[in-house]
């Protein structure tokens, strides 16, 4: 590919948003998946304990 291809097909958006849609959806899913895994317990653990705070106001 000479330049001119190579910046006529730098211009060309045809179907570049669904791709880059599917792109940040795949993104924001893994970044949930990883920062579920990593502070899960975490918050289950405090949710947790506040509940058993809560009770014990009875």
């Amino acid at each position: 590919m000479n330049r001119n291809q190579l910046q006529q097909l730098a211009k060309d958006e045809d179907g570049l948003s669904t791709v880059e849609y599917i792109i940040i959806l795949i993104l924001i899913a893994v970044i949930g998946i990883v920062a579920w895994r990593a502070f899960g317990q975490a918050v289950v653990t405090e949710v947790n304990e506040a509940q058993g705070e809560i009770s014990g106001l009875n």
